[in-house]
Parts: structure tokens; C-alpha cells; sequence
């Protein structure tokens, strides 16, 4: 399972109510925060979730209503938070301009509170747990090195209890040891093989997220049977002429994709101040019925084939 706390669901400059693009993915231990416009810092604070362990910044690419956060952050660790390490994540012309952010504007000499990574990425998997993996696919936005991201549990075979308590198993590490594709001898000589009492291969959760993007007949397959797709939607259908102009999406083409990929929910952020929420939800819900437009602090487990809420 994979949750998301959207920090910031607004399109470009804040308002009232959202902040610049921000939000954090946890899964078990792990928590990823992906983009950090202005004000994320506040955000975290404001959410309760903290600083801890959010070690991992993940770019979709370098506009500064996606990175300018990084400065705030950076300065907030220079003085008053600590954290043992800070890995950034990004397309080589991203990670420049955020080098010149970081270096030059924020440390100017002064070496960083933490040990700071700045890792250039391709398209490609980047992250790779024991349980999940985390892969960076290409997204066609204006300037290059534009990313998305597919956070995806590995296959698992259930552990079938009833049936390793029919065969006498006992509780303890037993049980892990056939987990882990051992073999085991009970007390009274009795082999137990884990296909005995592991189920069928199941395919785990599976999370998208999309930055800012122009288009998305390329975004078709990394989307394919998504239990969850975070995209943008920064214009209505109506403007989808200037939606192409600055290369980004209406929330048509988001509920478009969905159908056509097959995703089990769409969930619309970076939500231009212009509309009001109720027609872009109206919009993509007309197309695609299990949509739903993320504010700022929402909340959302993602599991595999399930419709969990906020």
C-alpha cells in the first residue's frame, strides 16, 4: 500500500486556498516527497507529518513553482531542523538550476547542515526496495528532462495460514523461512516446500504520477492499469487550445487517458486559480465517473484494486 499527502495542488502561482505543487508517498518506512514549490516547508509543518525520514526529493522537472521550496528547506536545515541526509532526485537540466539555487543563493560558500546529494536521473528504475521499486518515466512539458514517476510493490505470493495449520507449521520462524522461499523440516522429519503453503503471484499497488505535461498518447502504457493516477489538470476543455500553447492538460484529456489506460481512480492537482473546483471535477467525472480533484492536506491510500478514500 502506498499513501499520498498533497501539500500543494495549485497550477503555477498560489491561492487562497492551495499551495505550489508538493506532495509526500509513503510506503511502510519509506516517504518520498515529489516536487517542492514555495511554501512546502509550511506545509509539512502544517500537515503533522514532520521532517523526519524525508530524505528522498524526487523533480518533475525545474520550473520554479516545482523547486523554489527547495530554498526554504534548505535554509530551514541550516538552522533550525536535521535530518542525516538529503537526496535529490532530478533531470540534469533540473538539478542545475536547483544547483545555483542551493549553492549560490542559499549556502553562498557555506557548506550544506547535511550530507547533500544531488542525483542525476534518466528514464529508468531509481529506487529499488525489497518491496517496491520507484521508476522515472519521460513527460512531454516545455524545456527538457521533464519526469514522472511509477511507484509500484513488487509481486508477492500470499501466505495461505489455513493450509500450512492443516500441515502442522508452527508459529515462528518457521513461517518466515517458507516466506522467503525456504524449505523447512518439521519436528517429525516431514518436508515443507513453500509452494505448499504460498497462493498464486499477485501483482502489488501500483501509484503514477505525472508533473506538468502537453500531451499524453505517450503517457499511455507507463499509466497501464495504474490503481491510482496523480496528474495535473490545469485547464478546462474550453481553453484546450491554451492548454497545447503552454503545454499543459485539461482535465478531459486526464479522464481520457484514465479510460483508455484502464486506471482504477484518476486524481486531478495543479488546479489553476480561474476555475472553480466543482467544474473540473464535472468535467472529468462526465468521462470518467471515479475522479476526484485533491486539495491541499488531502489524503489517500492507494491499494491494489481497492477504492480506498481520503
Amino acid at each position: 500500500m502506498f499513501e499520498i499527502l498533497f501539500l500543494g495542488t495549485s497550477a503555477s502561482a498560489p491561492s487562497a486556498k492551495r499551495g505550489l505543487s508538493g506532495q509526500i508517498i509513503s510506503h511502510n518506512e519509506y516517504r518520498f516527497l515529489v516536487d517542492c514549490g514555495e511554501g512546502t516547508q509550511r506545509q509539512i509543518l502544517q500537515s503533522g507529518i514532520g521532517f523526519k525520514r524525508l530524505t528522498r526529493i524526487l523533480l518533475t522537472h525545474g520550473h520554479l513553482d516545482h523547486i523554489l521550496g527547495l530554498g526554504g528547506l534548505l535554509s530551514t536545515f541550516l538552522r533550525w531542523e536535521a535530518i542525516e541526509e538529503l537526496e535529490i532526485y532530478g533531470g540534469h537540466s533540473t538539478l542545475e538550476r536547483v544547483r545555483t539555487l542551493l549553492y549560490d543563493v542559499v549556502l553562498r560558500g557555506n557548506q550544506p547542515p547535511m550530507p547533500l546529494v544531488l542525483k542525476e536521473i534518466k528514464p529508468g528504475v531509481i529506487f529499488d526496495a525489497e518491496d517496491f521499486t520507484v521508476t522515472a518515466f519521460p513527460v512531454t512539458h516545455r524545456g527538457p528532462d521533464c519526469l514522472g514517476y511509477i511507484f509500484e510493490e513488487k509481486p508477492r505470493r500470499p501466505f495461505l495460514s489455513q493450509k500450512a495449520d492443516e500441515l502442522g507449521v508452527p508459529f515462528g520462524p518457521e513461517r518466515r523461512d517458507l516466506v522467503d522461499g525456504k524449505e523447512i523440516v518439521l519436528a517429525d522429519g516431514t518436508r515443507i516446500k513453500p509452494d505448499d503453503v504460498l497462493g498464486a503471484w499477485e501483482k502489488g499497488s501500483k501509484l503514477v504520477l505525472v508533473g506538468d505535461s502537453g500531451r499524453t498518447d505517450n503517457l499511455l502504457e507507463v499509466c497501464k492499469d495504474a490503481d491510482a493516477l496523480v496528474i495535473e489538470s490545469t485547464y478546462l476543455d474550453e481553453e484546450a487550445d491554451m492548454a497545447k500553447q503552454f503545454s499543459h492538460l485539461t482535465a478531459r484529456m486526464g479522464a481520457e487517458l484514465a479510460i483508455k489506460a484502464g486506471v482504477k481512480r484518476l486524481i486531478l492537482t495543479h488546479i489553476s486559480r480561474r476555475y472553480r473546483e466543482k467544474d473540473v471535477i464535472a468535467e472529468a467525472q462526465s468521462i470518467f465517473p471515479k475522479t476526484v480533484v485533491a486539495r491541499d492536506f488531502d489524503n489517500y491510500q492507494i491499494r491494489k484494486e481497492t477504492d480506498n478514500g481520503r
